[in-house]
């Protein structure tokens, strides 16, 4: 990619990243004095969901006020801001887009307003029949603020108000298909926690010293010092008000297909789904991999972060000693200019070193969580190969990725994955390698130590398996092109 003269977030536009990305994080608080400012501690424990932009709603007597802006958590919200947004109930979003462009008119909490009442919603997922409604609501008159699929549900919703408040709620929850965890909050001042019939995406229910909190991971209850209390079930309604927290069910709740990828990469590893810390989770995948493809070498090194727990897993399997061998700058600014062609690989160098002492003339194990385009990792052995290291063995810890992903991760093409165009062998001449070994599928679930994995996961990127229809001619991009 020739960028002579580039403004860039290595966060999210590095254009060497060759890790999946994923939608978005969300959060709710119910019944403190202060929410909008727990929803700001529960948005930045929630920051590595999504770094394109951050937003906050909050109601007080009636009124629904919000905030979002574009970019970090840190750099959306002041003190001063904070402060406007007054009332015991506020709901919050973290967002990296996988539907709808990069721009504030797409930032959420999205607001709508209605019959002198007003609703804010966060999403996280992808709506895979989004094209279909939206030519629907339009064609019955409904005028769109955004290209995101999340507007969609808020004029479901309202359509459907004179079927009463929780029918509303029901009825359009269960008119959409796909990945879709959502908080929403109404200007009474309920916080309504939805998660799909398959539960795709995470959405847990916590308690702080007696007031009620929603989000997407357990580590931001954490942050705020809740006690988790439970995660929703797929196809669960909760809708938080002065009598506490009452449950709905959508009719089709089906089998559960939460994203794999949860485990793998996108949790933080101090978050906990199905009774499994994902910390522990990413060392049996790692001790998996040693036992299904063991090697003879020096030393186990990552690429941090992503690979560090697995890698210690594997070493800790293998009893090849684990080094950090490539140190991370953990103070790279939110912008940087990559000034010329022939400094490509700047984007790649300036967060991560190698300690050239540790690997001159050494035979190491990389581990790695996936390689999606495979751009970044080419460019890491080649480095290293440059540095003397004798022989480089990739091992990943976790099947070859050669579907897309309709439901949220942003990869939604079968041409961005290097591994569905090459064999196991072209990859490892491709990206300069000794060997190369990818964890097995069965391996993978087993490791998650979850009972009956097979009946929980959605793991279509790696088995082609998609547990909901879609649209195979329709991109990301259908909603704001109007066109396949």
């Amino acid at each position: 990619m020739k960028q002579d003269i580039l403004n860039t977030n290595p966060l999210t536009d590095d254009p060497f990243e060759d890790h999946p990305r994923e939608a978005c994080g969300i959060f709710g608080v119910y019944g403190h004095p202060e929410a909008a400012k727990m929803c700001y501690f529960g948005l930045y424990a929630l920051q590595h969901r999504g770094q394109e932009s951050a937003g906050i709603s909050a109601v007080q007597d009636g009124v629904l006020s919000d905030h979002r802006g574009m970019g970090l958590v840190s750099d959306v919200f002041s003190m001063d801001s904070l402060e406007q947004l007054k009332g015991g109930s506020a709901i919050g979003h973290v967002r990296y887009s996988t539907t709808g462009s990069s721009v504030l008119a797409n930032a959420q909490p999205f607001v709508v307003r209605h019959s002198h009442k007003a609703y804010a919603v966060g999403h996280n997922g992808n709506i895979v029949n989004a094209h279909q409604l939206k030519a629907e609501l339009e064609e019955n008159g409904s005028i769109f603020q955004s290209t995101m699929d999340s507007e969609i549900f808020l004029h479901l919703f309202v359509r459907h108000l004179h079927l009463g408040f929780e029918k509303a709620l029901v009825e359009a929850a269960s008119r959409l298909q796909g990945a879709f965890s959502m908080v929403v909050l109404t200007s009474r001042g309920e916080v309504i926690g939805i998660r799909d019939p398959h539960g795709f995406r995470p959405l847990c229910l916590g308690r702080l010293n007696g007031h009620w909190v929603l989000s997407s991971e357990s580590c931001a209850l954490d942050l705020v010092q809740a006690e988790f209390v439970r995660e929703l079930d797929p196809g669960e309604i909760v809708i938080i008000d002065a009598g506490g927290p009452r449950s709905l069910r959508l009719a089709d709740a089906g089998r559960s297909s939460f994203c794999i990828f949860e485990f793998i990469y996108f949790a933080r590893p101090d978050s906990t789904f199905m009774g499994r810390n994902v910390y522990q989770v990413r060392k049996a995948h790692g001790r998996r991999l040693a036992q299904e493809a063991p090697v003879t070498a020096d030393l186990v090194m990552p690429f941090p972060d992503s690979g560090t727990y697995a890698g210690l897993g594997y070493s800790e399997a293998s009893g090849i000693p684990f080094e950090l061998a490539m140190i991370r700058n953990h103070y790279v600014g939110r912008t940087f200019i990559q000034p010329t062609q022939s400094m490509r690989d700047f984007g790649v160098r300036v967060k991560l070193n190698p300690i050239k002492q540790l690997l001159k003339g050494k035979d190491i194990v990389i581990i790695e969580d996936s390689i999606i385009r495979g751009t970044t990792a080419k460019t890491r052995v080649r480095a290293l190969r440059e540095l003397g290291v004798k022989r480089v063995h990739l091992r990943v810890a976790g099947p070859p990725h050669r579907f897309p992903c309709h439901y949220g991760i942003d990869f939604s093409t079968k041409g961005e994955l290097i591994a569905a165009r090459m064999s196991i062998k072209e990859l490892e001449a491709f990206l300069g390698l000794d060997s190369l070994h990818y964890l097995s599928l069965p391996g993978l679930l087993e490791a998650t130590g979850v009972k009956s994995p097979d009946k929980h996961f959605c793991k279509a990127c790696f088995d082609g398996c998609y547990p909901v229809d879609f649209d195979q001619n329709l991109s990301k991009d259908c909603l704001e092109a109007g066109e396949k």
